[in-house]
């Protein structure tokens, strides 16, 4: 299942900073830990910022139930950044959203958020809890409050702001510093003198419930957890508490009783006070219960027999069973793994996930470097840092020493000259230097030239290598990668070359990005380019440079009529050049035409067809020319590409992402693969180019490609296929 964990980081992701701002929020340690445990449930994670944003990032992670995907669940953890019911915000952007979500709703959470309502319901359903009042200033009649009691905010956790009073004017000052400081009410509460307790609920329904758990006040009757007790240094704690069967049940009955007057769901810890002569007051609920290691929700689990792995998942599926199905436990079985080895897609995307910082700077590097394909430099100096990159995993290198281009690289973790596969990217791309764009990103996208065309696809393939090594599944196999340098020039320099090497794979992996569908790339179109060219001669009237434009325009009209999308041709004119005048008899024109088609016989056809079109078009005075013609045969898709696609769909069900096929018209290096051989492209991370300055790729997407190709690599190797 794909799992999007939120949580707060800080309090920027808003338009105005208004109301009451958010003191608590969970440590990044945390979050961390979380992600991990799901991950090793089998759970596709991803962490997002509870923001004004998360639409947006839920949007691009989440599966489209619509469409036919599995269901997600978000995993929230977000406290929320400002305003009176903050716990409500994420949960209630999740109901519009029409995604499942870990933990209560914004029903629930706004009422446990309220002391002073919770308060109020306990009373309704008879549950016992310290008489209280409530102050909105310090100057209002206290005069029948008893003492001691103790003062906080009626809409704070983790015992923000309170302390404990014995008269009135300690009692003024303290409201004073509640009012001012929270922006909110101040609940005084009747102190109970004696020992404090938890109860951990876990489940619907009728709940589980964890060992009763006292905090250690070491027998100060008057003691109690401040917030530096809770984050800095924690009471210690007696699980199960050393109490009578009787109050133990007492603890656990009434504990259940307010978690369904309120109306929570999934998990809650119950504070509870016990005074000197055992009776026994519930004080509140706590409807986000910490899932920090020290706190007190996960030590009672871990004596009810719940590792923090098995914890954490154990949560999701009691998720999972009231949104879909009692029938249902997703991963309940990776959950029970303990000390097992864990399966490898669960190995390798949490080795890919731990690495994913590594594996952006590396791509930073990458975008950064202008690979242009006539800066033979700068494509050398790519190279040089994907060469280094897979040395330290012991792969050896040969250069193929080009002059008018880049060099090609041809790098093995074997000596021999054939690959069980060959990794197949490129080097350059069509971006000169004055219009490189410097890597950037945003929370969700990562930016900059060639990101999806070839730099993400050549981070992602070292990624997926280093896991593969770090799994010990690389050494079992010839692995080769193959980097071009002359793939936006249609392979014209290298052609040969790769060609050769290209025929040594038993399979060839493209590693060009994937479009926003998901896609991978199992046929090509093929590519012709040709340069038309007419020029006016013997120019006697202005009639004539008239007729010559106008001939230009009915030849251009005449090639694109032969584009036949549907049967796989295109024929698009492209930069054309006219130039004409009658103050000076001249017309002259130069246009670029580019190709495509779908098979060998369909290419040839268009030739021909070109070519005959242009020499009609020839007359006493106008002369035309065309130059060039097929550039790549097609990569069309045989019954080897539709068995390794197969093969990416079911790793993709196993991942928990989505993958599904394309025609791709553009034209690449993998067409240069001969139309027998096991081939398949488009393995790259997702991403687009709209236009050349707004090329990005999904930031999840690294990993979660990185994963799959790590994945049908080793589905790849001798033995398995």
């Amino acid at each position: 299942m794909r799992v999007a964990i939120i949580y707060n980081k800080d309090l920027t992701g808003v338009i105005n900073r208004f109301g009451m701002q958010n003191k608590e929020k969970y440590n990044p340690t945390t979050v961390k830990m979380v992600a991990n445990a799901l991950e090793k449930g089998g759970h596709n994670v991803r962490i997002a910022e509870g923001d004004m944003h998360v639409i947006e990032r839920l949007k691009e992670f989440m599966p489209s139930v619509i469409e036919g995907e599995r269901m997600g669940m978000v995993f929230n953890m977000a406290y929320g950044i400002q305003g009176e019911s903050r716990y409500t915000h994420i949960p209630a952007m999740l109901e519009m959203l029409g995604i499942p979500y870990v933990g209560s709703g914004p029903d629930g959470h706004s009422l446990a958020l309220d002391k002073v309502i919770t308060k109020i319901i306990m009373q309704k359903h008879g549950i016992p809890t310290p008489n209280f009042w409530v102050y909105s200033k310090m100057d209002e009649d206290m005069s029948d409050v008893e003492y001691p009691v103790i003062v906080k905010p009626k809409m704070e956790a983790v015992s923000y702001g309170i302390r404990i009073v014995e008269n009135e004017s300690d009692l003024r000052e303290a409201v004073e510093f509640v009012t001012s400081e929270f922006k909110q009410q101040a609940l005084v509460e009747q102190f109970i003198r004696g020992r404090e307790f938890c109860v951990g609920l876990l489940g619907n329904g009728d709940p589980e419930a964890f060992p009763v758990l006292e905090i250690d006040l070491e027998g100060d009757p008057d003691a109690i957890q401040t917030v530096d007790d809770k984050q800095q240094t924690p009471h210690n704690k007696i699980c199960p508490a050393e109490i009578s069967p009787e109050l133990t049940d007492a603890m656990v009955k009434l504990s259940k009783d307010a978690f369904r007057a309120l109306g929570l769901r999934d998990f809650a810890r119950v504070d509870i006070r016990m005074d000197e002569d055992e009776n026994i007051y519930l004080l509140e609920i706590n409807s986000m219960a910490s899932l920090g290691v020290t706190g007190s929700f996960v030590h009672a689990s871990e004596v009810a027999g719940y590792n923090y792995n098995r914890l954490t998942n154990r949560i999701i599926d009691v998720a999972a069973v009231r949104y879909f199905s009692e029938n249902m436990l997703p991963g309940e079985e990776l959950t029970e793994i303990g000390e097992k080895k864990l399966p490898l897609p669960i190995r390798i995307r949490g080795f890919l996930r731990t690495k994913q910082e590594d594996t952006e700077k590396l791509l930073e590097k990458m975008v950064n470097i202008n690979s242009y394909v006539r800066n033979v430099d700068g494509v050398n100096s790519l190279g040089t840092l994907v060469r280094q990159q897979l040395s330290s995993i012991g792969f050896s290198h040969q250069v193929i020493p080009m002059v008018e281009v880049g060099n090609i690289l041809l790098l093995s973790n074997s000596t021999d000259n054939d690959y069980d596969v060959l990794l197949l990217s490129h080097l350059d791309n069509s971006t000169p230097f004055t219009r490189q764009i410097q890597y950037h990103k945003t929370e969700q996208r990562l930016y900059g030239t060639a990101v999806w065309d070839n730099n993400g696809g050549l981070a992602m393939m070292v990624a997926a290598l280093r896991a593969l090594r770090f799994t010990r599944i690389l050494r079992k196999m010839k692995v080769g990668v193959l980097l071009t340098t002359d793939n936006t020039r249609y392979g014209r320099v290298t052609g040969n070359h790769i060609q050769e090497i290209l025929q040594r794979a038993g399979v060839v992996l493209g590693l060009s990005g994937a479009s926003l569908d998901g896609t991978v790339v199992t046929s090509r179109s093929g590519a012709a380019v040709y340069n038309c060219q007419m020029n006016l001669r013997d120019a006697g009237a202005a009639g004539d440079v008239a007729r010559a434009t106008a001939s230009v325009s009915r030849l251009l009209a005449s090639l694109t009529k032969l584009s036949s999308e549907s049967g796989g041709a295109v024929v698009i004119p492209r930069k054309v050049n006219m130039k004409s005048g009658i103050a000076i008899l001249h017309a002259n024109c130069e246009a670029q035409l580019s190709v495509r088609f779908d098979n060998q016989e369909q290419g040839e056809t268009l030739d021909r067809k070109i070519r005959s079109l242009v020499k009609n078009m020839n007359s006493r005075k106008t002369r035309f020319q065309i130059e060039g013609g097929i550039c790549r045969a097609p990569m069309m898709r045989n019954q080897k590409t539709e068995d390794i696609y197969q093969r990416v769909r079911a790793i993709s069900n196993q991942l928990d992402i989505r993958t599904v096929e394309e025609h791709r018209w553009s034209s690449s290096d993998i067409c240069a693969v001969r139309q027998d051989r096991a081939r398949i492209d488009g393995l790259g991370p997702i991403g687009d180019a709209p236009h050349d300055y707004e090329e990005y790729i999904l930031r999840h997407s690294l990993i979660d490609r990185a994963a799959l190709l790590a994945l049908l690599i080793n589905d790849l190797r001798p033995g398995k296929r």
